[in-house]
């Protein structure tokens, strides 16, 4: 039982160490539905940095107008008629340690843009973090198929 036993966990070990087992999961590529479940964001990589692009919205028809919702609470009253599907969220989004990108998002809710952690905690689990000062929040995504 034994020899069965140091099999077993020397099979376990050469599975989690094998090439590629560690890259699926720190991989934050894909489409993740924000933790309202309001927003789609398509996370890809862009050169030494990851991007993130809003593809999907819940509502994406202004009630009030009858048209697209478009970034109005942004301070920039030149960016404030862009649409809302195609918004850019991150910026400068570098690698700062396994599974984990460190810059900065964008909320499209109050026009802010914030220092912000994005880690991949599981194959289908995205914490995006953001901070004003000291105080911090966060949300977790979860990855969909489209």
């Amino acid at each position: 039982m034994t020899a069965r036993f140091g099999f077993f966990v020397t099979l376990l070990i050469a599975l989690f160490n094998a090439p590629g087992a560690s890259a699926q999961i720190s991989d934050p590529s894909g489409i993740w539905l924000t933790q309202a479940g309001d927003a789609k964001v398509r996370v890809s990589k862009c050169g030494a940095q990851i991007c993130g692009v809003v593809v999907w919205l819940r509502d994406p028809v202004n009630p009030a107008t009858g048209q697209p919702m478009v970034d109005d609470k942004n301070p920039n009253r030149a960016l404030a008629t862009r649409p809302m599907i195609g918004l850019p969220l991150f910026t400068d989004m570098r690698a700062s340690g396994p599974n984990r990108w460190s810059g900065h998002i964008y909320n499209a809710d109050d026009g802010g843009t914030y220092v912000s952690n994005v880690s991949v905690s599981g194959p289908d689990s995205l914490r995006v973090e953001g901070c004003v000062g000291a105080l911090c929040g966060g949300e977790t995504w979860t990855r969909t198929r489209r």
